[in-house]
């Protein structure tokens, strides 16, 4: 196999180009803040070049959001949203917030006890993939290069150590890292500075966290694995703009999930199922527990006699405000979920996405005014402590946290929090708990937890993940080396299985991982990566940390058209 450098010391040097700023990652942070700096520099009356890299085959492939979605911050972006035909189309008009009993009972929150992140009033059930889709196209009118199907592969860093740009992908390398025919050098795209938008779980964020400490003094980064389906039901189903929140069953012990079920317009239901990470017990298996979810009374007659036309998975940001790690480094920032930015109590990060994209707009266009590259841009985290998002979060920052004493607790307290004190007036907590430890490491052995009996999917209302990825559109080039990848080959059947009982063919969503007996009866763990739906859950949940995602090339994974 040839090394990146072997190849480039062989068919370098690599094509490249440069800009003012590099922003790596079309959703909703990424073109927010390449169309803030386009805004800026048309009111200023100087040109500020910028390209946004997106891996997915066109902007809004790979997003995937519930979603429900507070147009605070895109009111602010775009105060005529609605005049340029953005889609979002229905307004909120119901909510429900239920508690799930396994005998098929449900208990119904009385509106006067729903608390205020809960409630929807004033939000836009949306497709987020099409709100993204919409945002590249006005990127693109205002001179924003979008690059679709192209994959930031790595970062580059100047004689100082500075981040001077990024280097995408080779293409056209086979299953083995040997150049094919059809093989291409990656480019480079160096920038002044270099905005990273890569959602929840970045790998190159990831990176940039761990050379320049960012996360010291934190909290440890902590997230949930969201299942999203998308259904058409018959018209007398249909209720536009209703949107219902479950706590409960199927979860039976403490960990911190539950359910939403959104109806869109056009006889469409998004719904979906949030887990958190930090389970405990390695037999439980997210999708079969969102499967399991829709056969409850409370969620079938929602999509009874319906059909299901899409499926997709991604890990999502439940740390809090405690967990955000320094979002700025010499040369470059962290934005939007790249960086932690969702409000998990309110199950929303796109305006909070959009919000940090132009705050980090903002700060580069000052400096960039001033003649300044590669420093830190240190006015965009002040902007972000002084605006409305930073109360928001603040409001939230405890949220997941009180989940890790108990759901009893996590239930009373969430209450006081969210409910009680603001009737009373209390804007944010007066406290702040303590951070729990990393994801990877809450998993008890196999043999001190009960397993768990999922039924068998009826293919009605619950489904296999065969199918499901089927319906996620997902493809990768065959013969393109694996991105998802194993420091040691041996650690998934000494460790993950002889202690953990194979964790990572349940907590995939997508059957990437398998374990099979060889021909001399061995157990050898199998990865079909052509699944990888990009949720990164398998990153972020390894208990060993032996797996590492690495990029495949630009233009893989899944389509989430409508989603």
């Amino acid at each position: 196999m040839k090394t990146p450098d072997a190849l480039l010391e062989k068919f370098g040097p690599r094509e490249a180009m440069d800009y003012d700023v590099v922003i790596v990652g079309g959703g909703p942070s990424g073109m927010a803040c390449a169309i803030r700096l386009k805004q800026l520099a048309a009111s200023t009356g100087k040109e500020i070049s910028v390209v946004v890299l997106e891996k997915g085959a066109e902007p809004g492939a790979h997003i995937l959001s519930g979603a429900v979605m507070d147009p605070r911050a895109i009111s602010e972006l775009f105060p005529d949203w609605a005049e340029r035909g953005a889609p979002l189309r229905q307004p909120v008009t119901a909510d429900q917030v239920l508690f799930l009993a396994g005998d098929g009972g449900t208990a119904t929150t009385p509106d006067w006890l729903v608390p205020e992140c809960m409630q929807n009033h004033g939000n836009y059930v949306v497709a987020l993939g099409a709100v993204v889709k919409w945002l590249g196209e006005q990127a693109e009118s205002l001179g924003v290069e979008v690059f679709p199907g192209f994959a930031a592969a790595s970062v580059l860093y100047d004689a100082q150590g500075g981040v001077r740009g990024v280097a995408t992908g080779h293409v056209g390398l086979g299953k083995d890292g040997e150049p094919t025919g059809n093989f291409q050098l990656g480019m480079e795209l160096t920038a002044k500075y270099t905005v990273f938008a890569e959602g929840a779980r970045g790998h190159l964020g990831k990176a940039l966290i761990a050379k320049f400490g960012l996360d010291h003094g934190r909290d440890a980064l902590s997230f949930a694995i969201g299942l999203k389906e998308l259904w058409e039901v018959p018209a007398a189903q249909a209720r536009p703009g209703e949107v219902v929140h479950t706590a409960g069953w199927p979860i039976e012990d403490d960990s911190f999930g539950g359910g939403f079920l959104y109806h869109l317009a056009d006889n469409q239901v998004t719904l979906g199922f949030v887990l958190g990470l930090d389970y405990q017990n390695p037999w439980m298996s997210p999708f079969d527990e969102f499967q399991r979810w829709k056969t409850h009374p409370a969620i079938r007659q929602h999509i009874a006699g319906g059909k299901r036309i899409a499926y997709g998975a991604r890990a999502i940001n439940n740390g809090g405000l405690g967990a955000l790690p320094k979002l700025v480094f010499p040369g470059g920032a962290l934005v939007g979920c790249d960086a932690g930015f969702l409000n998990a109590s309110r199950i929303k990060g796109s305006h909070a996405a959009i919000k940090t994209g132009m705050l980090a707009a903002e700060a580069a266009a000052a400096a960039l005014a001033a003649g300044r590259q590669h420093d830190e841009l240190s006015a965009y985290p002040a902007a972000f402590e002084a605006s409305w998002l930073y109360t928001e979060l603040q409001r939230s920052k405890n949220f997941k946290r009180w989940y890790k004493h108990g759901k009893l607790i996590g239930n009373l307290m969430t209450g006081v929090e969210q409910w009680l004190l603001p009737k009373l007036g209390v804007n944010a907590p007066p406290w702040t708990l303590a951070g729990g430890k990393a994801d990877n490491l809450s998993l008890k052995p196999a043999a001190d937890c009960r397993p768990i009996a999922y039924p068998k999917p009826d293919g009605v209302v619950s489904f296999d993940k065969l199918s499901s990825v089927f319906i996620s559109s997902t493809n990768h080039e065959e013969n393109q080396p694996a991105h998802l990848t194993l420091k040691d080959a041996a650690v998934p059947v000494a460790l993950n299985l002889a202690t953990y009982a194979g964790p990572e063919s349940r907590y995939c969503p997508a059957g990437v991982y398998e374990f099979v007996k060889t021909d001399d009866g061995q157990d050898r763990l199998q990865i079909n990566a052509q699944n990888c739906v990009h949720c990164k859950t398998c990153d972020i949940k390894d208990p060993s940390q032996n797996i590492v995602w690495v990029t495949p090339e630009g233009g893989g994974g899944p389509n989430y058209a409508g989603m």
